[in-house]
Formats: structure tokens, sequence, C-alpha cells
């Protein structure tokens, strides 16, 4: 640093031609390297068509989510995908953020090795998933039958759920596997068949059909079919950013669906239209989802010891069924952290994690987009 009292000369500079030809490279070349500087960081979140995921696609046509990642300084695109294939995306960190339900979540990135945060309580199902028979059937008139559902999915919990509460054993029912896209055009056409596990819409489908009865569904066990948005933990810890971005947006779309007037009604339509369904088909399906529309509702649940057991269910239905890596000897080979601290599992390996962060922020009034 120069001293103060140091005599200051005066000093001509000469530019000569070439001097000048160098002078506006290096200037180009520094506003190029400042432009690099300034472009914003780009993220990618996959979602697929369901009753609790409807609002992302709302929130990118809306310009919600814009407005929010605009606030944070970032770009954030939506992809919508079929749900295994996105999720197998997120694995092969394709995308950097995907809907999800906890068992999926669990049983494919955490197992992958892929570290996992759940960003977003978003709700439980809560009759969106089901058992339905003909003939009258009940639970325990299962024994012996067929149930055709997609193996290894929430429809197999849930029928693994169903046999247990009522004091029977897989080994009891055979098991078809049946795609998501076939399973309601085929149990409508062949009369024969006696039961099956399936979601919504495909549920309010099958149900309308003379015989057929809901024997079981998501709502006999509450907050165990969780909907949530996963974040590679790596990615939320470089861009904080992005998960305030992804709260705040989310949140602003649960204050517009849940108020009463046009823009709630509007929003309702435009999603139910976006997932094939009417106004009034999508409200039935929003009656059986256990929708978080309060940050803090989401927070308390997150945090509450009840997720702790419900994991633990789903946690023992993938390891039962291989779900966990191939030779997996025991269910604690991935660690489950919660926001109290506590870890289900190896703490020396912990790949999925419940954070209460930024929904607690959208909760204290902590996110803005001024």
């Amino acid at each position: 640093m120069r001293s103060k009292t140091q005599p200051v000369f005066a000093r001509k500079t000469v530019f000569s031609h070439k001097t000048f030809i160098i002078t506006i490279v290096a200037l180009a070349m520094m506003l190029g390297g400042a432009g690099n500087v300034l472009a914003k960081e780009k993220y990618t979140v996959a979602w697929s068509i369901y009753v609790g995921w409807m609002p992302w696609e709302y929130a990118g046509d809306s310009g919600i989510l814009k407005k929010w990642a605009d606030a944070y300084d970032i770009e954030i695109e939506l992809v919508r995908m079929d749900y295994i294939a996105s999720v197998e995306a997120f694995v092969a960190k394709q995308v950097d953020a995907c809907v999800m339900t906890n068992m999926e979540g669990l049983n494919m990135p955490a197992a992958s090795g892929i570290d996992t945060t759940a960003l977003i309580m978003g709700d439980y199902s809560n009759g969106n998933d089901a058992i339905l028979t003909r003939g009258g059937i009940d639970v325990k008139g299962l024994s012996g039958k067929s149930v055709n559902l997609v193996e290894l999915s929430v429809s197999h919990y849930l029928l693994a759920r169903a046999l247990e509460k009522n004091g029977m054993s897989e080994d009891e029912v055979e098991v078809v596997n049946t795609s998501d896209a076939d399973i309601g055009p085929i149990f409508l056409a062949d009369t024969r068949q006696d039961a099956v596990a399936t979601w919504n819409p495909i549920v309010m489908e099958i149900e309308q059909a003379p015989g057929v009865d809901k024997i079981f569904t998501s709502a006999d066990i509450p907050g165990e079919i969780l909907d949530l948005m996963m974040v590679r933990t790596d990615v939320l810890k470089k861009s904080p950013a992005l998960g305030k971005a992804l709260v705040g947006a989310w949140y602003e779309v649960m204050e517009v669906m849940s108020k009463r007037g046009p823009a709630g009604a509007e929003a309702i339509a435009a999603m139910g239209d976006s997932s094939g369904a009417t106004a009034v088909e999508f409200k039935n399906q929003l009656k059986t989802t256990a929708m978080f529309y309060q940050p803090q509702a989401a927070v308390d649940y997150t945090a509450s010891d009840e997720i702790k057991e419900k994991m633990d269910f789903v946690r023992q239905f993938c390891f039962k069924h291989g779900l966990l890596g191939e030779g997996v000897r025991s269910v604690d080979v991935v660690g489950i952290s919660y926001p109290d601290g506590t870890v289900q599992g190896d703490k020396n390996n912990v790949k999925l994690r419940f954070d209460t962060t930024y929904m607690q922020m959208a909760a204290d009034g902590k996110l803005g987009t001024k």
C-alpha cells in the first residue's frame, strides 16, 4: 500500500494501435468471464402425476416457482416423468430433486447409497390407496385368493399391512404382478378376478363397478404412505437457495389451494385438468389425501415420534422383500435420521434424512420473495 506521505507523480500513458486492440480483447474476455460468474445455477426437479404432486405443475405454470427461484437467484426446471423413471433419474443423479414416497425414498436412492433429504412433507395417503374385492370378500377372505397389484410398490405394502393387521401373512395369498397401466382395465374386464390393490384415480374408477367393495385403504394405516419432495443432500448443502425456493413456492401454492374463492377454485380445476380429472373428481381425490397445507403442521408431523414408528413398518417391509440391497442381512443397513438427532439403523450409514429446517423457515415467516 502506498503511504499517504509519498509524492504522487503523474504519468502520461501512450496508447498505440496495437495496445488498443489488446485492451479491447482483454476487456471482452473479462466481460465474458463476468457473464459466466453471473450465470444462475440451474436445478432440475422431476415430478409425476398424482393428486399430492399436482401442485408442482401448478407452481410452474402459474409462475410461482419462477418467482421464488428468481428471489434466490437460481433457475429451477420442472420435468414431468413416469414415476419409477423419475426416481431412477434421481438415483442416477440426472435430476437434483424428485417427488416420491417414503418407501421408494428408502429402497431406491437411500439403499443405493445416495444421501437423500426429505425436504417437504407434502401429505400422506388417507384413502388414495386401496384393496378392492368382488363377491363380498373381506381381508380374511383373501386367504387362498389372487391379488393383482404392482409388485413391490406401495400397493404391495398396503396388502402386507392389511394381512398383518388381520393376523395373516403374505404366504396366504398369491400376488399377481400387474402394471399400473393395465391393472384397472384388466380387473374391470375380467369379473373372475377377486381382488386388486391400487391407487387413485384407478381406485375411483374400479369402485364404481357393480359388486366391488373397498375392504382396506391407506386410511387404515394413516401416516405410513408419505408423499415427499426429496433432494440430494449434497445438492442441498451446496445450495440452500434451492431448498428455500422449493419450500417457498410449495407453501404459496398450498395457501392458494386452501383458500375459498375463485383463485383456489381455478388452481384446483387446473390441477384436475392436468391430471386428467374434472375439478369434482380432483376434489374427491384431495378428500382422501391428508395434505399438510400449513408448514407448521408438516414440521410437527416430521418431528413426531409417530413417523419413526411408521418408518419402522416401511423399512421392515423393504428388508423382508430384499429392497434394501442384494444379500443384506439386517434391516439396519441404511440409517434414517430424524429432526431430533435420533437414527434408525446404521448411524455410520445415514442415507435418508427427515429435515424440518426449511419448512420451519416457512412456518416462521423467514422465507420471502421481496
